[in-house]
């Protein structure tokens, strides 16, 4: 009899745990990339609790992601390398689009790239380019107009880099003309030692909240994603955003379910909640980065739709390249990164 209630209970209480996991969605995403309005109205319509945490660079999502296999995470958001490095290393499982009804939303020409050939793992959120920011109350308009403007002794201690170590090789990269995938570690270290030429302009790194610190007027210029910048126009217009000469950084962010995940079920609803018109809309314009969803597009008012900065025409997207997987050269990498962040 005993044997008989004690295995009741345990049946009882393991069937408690799988429905409290079935409630509960953890979430890990990029730092103010997600409306906490939408979270709630997610909750409101499923039942499911989100628990929701952030980070300020890939490398950081992927080291915590990976130490514990992808458990403990239900939702992540790699941008495209990441997709492409983690689902190699199982990191990642595969969708199931026949759960997503609004997949047709998206725009043809972001799916089945190279990093996911199909879009097996991964379902396209936001996409942006990193350019210049600056603050036109001490800089004329046109003064800053490329990367390597960024290297002028006259914005000494004045400048912000973001702290993502990909982002900062790709513009020094870009300034001595080559691919901001390259994976020579000649290149590299050409890099790395151009922007060592650059450390006494930088007053700060930052990726949790950049735009913070043009509005505090604690840099006057430096990298920065395009909707940190639109975010930081709305509330001071004269924070201006600037397509280098060479060439903006393009990437685009994803929406994958951890290998690891508990809530496979809650993962595909919420995938398929974000890619309502309706709830994209919300997102892209209060974030203030590009959509990939065409139909959410059509309901942004003019003054989004219109905006350079959120959506960049074909001019300033001249030169452009995506961010891909450098394999074995992201140690490499890695190894100057460190080495330059110690140059502070």
């Amino acid at each position: 009899m005993f044997r008989t209630l004690l295995t009741g209970w345990l049946l009882l209480c393991g069937g408690i745990a799988i429905a409290a996991e079935s409630k509960t969605l953890v979430v890990y995403n990029w730092a103010e990339y997600l409306p906490k309005k939408v979270i709630e109205q997610f909750t409101r319509e499923t039942g499911i609790k989100v628990q929701y945490s952030t980070y300020e660079s890939n490398e950081a999502m992927y080291a915590k992601v990976k130490t514990v296999k992808g458990e403990g995470y239900d939702i992540l958001v790699p941008s495209t390398y990441y997709v492409d490095r983690m689902r190699r290393e199982g990191l990642l499982q595969k969708l199931d689009k026949s759960r997503l009804n609004n997949f047709n939303n998206l725009n043809p020409r972001l799916l089945n790239q190279p990093y996911d050939p199909n879009n097996d793992y991964s379902i396209p959120y936001l996409w942006g380019t990193t350019g210049i920011a600056y603050n036109a109350d001490k800089i004329q308009p046109g003064q800053l107009a490329s990367w390597a403007d960024l290297w002028d002794p006259a914005y000494k201690n004045k400048l912000l880099l973001l702290n993502d170590m990909r982002e900062v090789f790709s513009m020094s990269l870009k300034v001595l003309g080559y691919a901001i995938n390259t994976t020579d570690e000649h290149q590299i270290r050409a890099a790395y030692e151009k922007l060592a030429e650059l450390m006494p302009n930088v007053r700060v790194f930052d990726a949790e909240s950049p735009k913070t610190k043009f509005l505090a007027q604690e840099v006057t210029a430096g990298m920065l994603w395009n909707g940190e910048a639109y975010m930081a126009g709305r509330e001071n217009v004269k924070i201006k955003y600037v397509y280098p000469k060479e060439g903006a950084i393009q990437w685009m962010d994803n929406l994958v379910i951890s290998a690891g995940a508990k809530n496979v079920d809650g993962a595909h609803q919420f995938i398929d909640f974000v890619l309502r018109p309706e709830i994209a809309k919300k997102i892209s314009e209060e974030v203030g980065y590009s959509s990939p969803n065409l139909a959410a597009i059509k309901l942004l008012p003019d003054k989004v739709r219109n905006n350079p900065t959120v959506y960049p025409t074909e001019e300033d997207l001249k030169n452009v390249e995506f961010q891909t997987d450098v394999g074995a050269a992201l140690p490499v990498y890695d190894q100057y990164w460190q080495r330059l962040k110690t140059r502070r």
